[in-house]
């Protein structure tokens, strides 16, 4: 693993926050996780389009060039394959509840290698769970951010690796499922592709949003709209979507099969053409 912070290159014990960081003291935090496969980051410009947008609606210090530079030179410096890339802006230290000058905040980046889902979870699906809290969003007033106060996730998250699930899916007090505590939630129902509509609850996803571009290239009938745990049962096919794994079906959720299709396959292999062709083009354009 490698360390970039503020734009320099650092040794892991040097990778520290202060212990009055706004980021440890309150989780008060933006993040993205990006991709970088054979070289190139997928969807770069997307994640700092959603970056931005939370920075700007949260008062962020947020220099998005900088943050390019830094991205494009962190994932160049790993050779492996896959690599999976961490950017986390922090508001830096706080003596109080006062939210302390731009010129304060920093960022940091942590990058690895990525071990991609092996060929079996590709093609049989994975293993999902309800969990077992509820999806928040503490700034209700906002959509669904990636913020580092994500205890809700983590919760859910190690939740479903307990119980040796793949991922757990959020669902309402009335029934309505929202989506992963990494991933957002597709099903494919009587011909029709259904996602819950993003929101105060539903994080817009990168990877989400390329799969409702494909289905138009597909020219497959999609609709934004909530799906309940009855529609889930029902569905004729489901899966997740998230930044490092792309597309993964589901095969059982609380241990009951869940129904299996050609879809997903069909929609991975047309995001992946739209991330192969993001980078001919940028690479033409730069």
């Amino acid at each position: 693993m490698i360390f970039n912070l503020n734009g320099q290159f650092v040794d892991p014990e040097q990778a520290k926050l202060a212990c009055n960081d706004s980021a440890a003291l309150f989780g008060d935090s933006l993040f993205e996780t990006l991709k970088a496969q054979d070289g190139h980051i997928q969807f770069l410009d997307q994640h700092l389009d959603r970056l931005e947008l939370a920075a700007r609606l949260l008062h962020f210090p947020c220099d998005r060039p900088t943050l390019r530079s830094a991205l494009l030179e962190t994932a160049g410096r790993l050779c492996d394959p896959i690599i999976r890339l961490r950017l986390t802006l922090s508001r830096g230290p706080m003596t109080g509840l006062g939210l302390p000058p731009a010129e304060s905040g920093h960022f940091f980046i942590n990058a690895a290698p990525y071990q991609a889902p092996n060929a079996a979870e590709r093609q049989q699906g994975i293993a999902c769970v309800f969990a077992p809290n509820r999806r928040v969003n503490p700034l209700s007033h906002l959509p669904q951010l990636k913020r580092g106060n994500y205890a809700d996730c983590l919760y859910a998250a190690d939740y479903a690796r307990r119980k040796g699930a793949r991922e757990a899916l959020f669902k309402t007090d009335d029934g309505q499922v929202l989506e992963g505590a990494t991933s957002n939630l597709f099903i494919l129902k009587n011909g029709i592709l259904l996602t819950p509509p993003a929101g105060e609850l539903v994080l817009a996803g990168i990877i989400r949003r390329q799969v409702l571009l494909a289905a138009q290239g597909l020219e497959l009938p999609s609709k934004e709209r909530s799906i309940s745990v009855d529609d889930l049962w029902a569905a004729d096919e489901a899966f997740l979507t998230n930044s490092l794994f792309d597309l993964l079906p589901i095969a059982k959720i609380e241990g009951r099969t869940q129904n299996h299709g050609p879809l997903t396959a069909h929609l991975t292999a047309a995001v992946a053409q739209s991330a192969a062709a993001k980078y001919d083009t940028d690479r033409k354009n730069s």
